[in-house]
């Protein structure tokens, strides 16, 4: 029977292949999942519509992809592994422009289980991968032809907390800091946002060198999830999933240390037992901020102050589905995709470039379980 399932997603994959390409200007998108497929997608950038290709890959649990700055190559993390039996890896694939179609050129061992985030530093052409199952993060060289060396470094943390979910480290997602001189992990079972100095060239991190005075420690039972700089480089805006706070930090990058500045709840009801942060992104010039609640299934928006960095709640919309796990803008800033996983949907919004206020296009597509989303041009 598993050989059968195999075989007819194979096919699937092959059928996708003559795809044509739609008349009009349009972007792929690639959509990781709760499950074992990558499914691909054509976005109308002038409408916001998406039409769904379908499955183009196969990989145990897909779960995060970033796309190669200039190559046409894809990275997906594999979340395999998050019961501690195996390492979870990264798979580099070649995209066909044409079809969407994904051929496979390699992988990496990621060190770790349950490898669950991806981020590109391009500066030092490392990949930055989390493990939230082995607690760990590993850094991955990218190479010249865009398929990936073997981790050079991989840190595994340590510390708890007090939610039941935090018996452990988990690493939750981490990337290069905008300095490139350290890497900066949110892990939800320390409540720490650690941070390791990075030497771009060896593209290796250093935990000795490391000092615990560095990292920022999180309230009891918070659970740093995801975070993003400000263009700026002088902060960071941070979600965390257990309490559904979002925090404005401070970002020291000669010492290498943060400053809590600002903390308010995303939840709209303060008695909110389903408490769930889940994504943060910073408009490209850096004037608003997007957040995620899953617990209310809403999308808020914030103004930022253009001195303090300061967050002013402006906007506080639905979804557009069931449990809101991710979402990305595309490149062009105006339309903002969101991945709802329970109800197996994919919801555009446009984006008031001047206000930064958010408009339920009522454009959607169906795909299984979503949790990420890749444009890619």
């Amino acid at each position: 029977m598993k050989v059968g399932i195999v075989g007819m997603v194979m096919a699937l994959v092959a059928t996708t292949a003559a795809v044509p390409v739609q008349a009009g200007p349009s972007e792929l998108v690639y959509v990781g999942m709760h499950g074992t497929e990558v499914r691909a997608g054509r976005f109308d950038t002038k409408t916001g519509s998406l039409t769904m290709i379908g499955p183009v890959a196969s990989v145990p649990c897909p779960t995060w992809s970033v796309k190669h700055p200039r190559l046409p190559i894809l990275y997906v993390a594999n979340e395999d592994g998050n019961d501690g039996t195996k390492n979870g890896s990264v798979y580099a694939f070649r995209i066909d422009r044409k079809s969407g179609a994904l051929t496979k050129i390699g992988e990496a061992d990621a060190g770790g289980g349950g490898t669950t985030h991806l981020a590109l530093d391009s500066r030092s052409m490392t990949l930055v991968a989390s493990n939230y199952g082995g607690g760990s993060v590993a850094t991955i060289p990218i190479l010249r032809d865009g398929n990936l060396g073997k981790a050079v470094s991989v840190v595994a943390a340590s510390g708890s907390g007090p939610h039941r979910r935090q018996a452990k480290p988990h690493a939750h997602s981490a990337q290069v800091d905008p300095s490139g001189h350290y890497v900066v992990v949110a892990d939800l079972g320390a409540d720490r946002l650690f941070v390791y100095p990075f030497d771009g060239k060896k593209r290796t991190l250093d935990a000795d060198a490391a000092g615990r005075a560095r990292d920022y420690v999180a309230a009891p039972g918070s659970g740093p999830r995801h975070f993003a700089f400000h263009p700026n480089g002088r902060f960071l805006y941070l979600v965390t999933e257990l309490t559904a706070d979002i925090q404005m930090l401070g970002w020291d990058a000669t010492a290498g240390r943060f400053s809590l500045l600002q903390s308010q709840s995303t939840n709209e009801k303060a008695d909110n037992a389903q408490s769930s942060a889940s994504e943060i992104l910073v408009s490209r010039d850096g004037r608003f901020v997007y957040a995620g609640n899953r617990g209310e299934n809403s999308l808020l928006v914030y103004a930022v102050d253009p001195l303090t960095g300061h967050l002013s709640l402006i906007q506080r919309i639905g979804s557009g589905g069931d449990t809101p796990w991710s979402f990305s803008l595309d490149p062009s800033g105006r339309w903002l995709l969101v991945a709802n996983e329970k109800s197996d949907r994919l919801s555009t919004f446009a984006v008031d470039r001047a206000t930064g206020r958010l408009r339920d296009t009522g454009h959607a597509a169906t795909s299984p379980k979503p949790v990420s989303i890749s444009f890619t041009r």
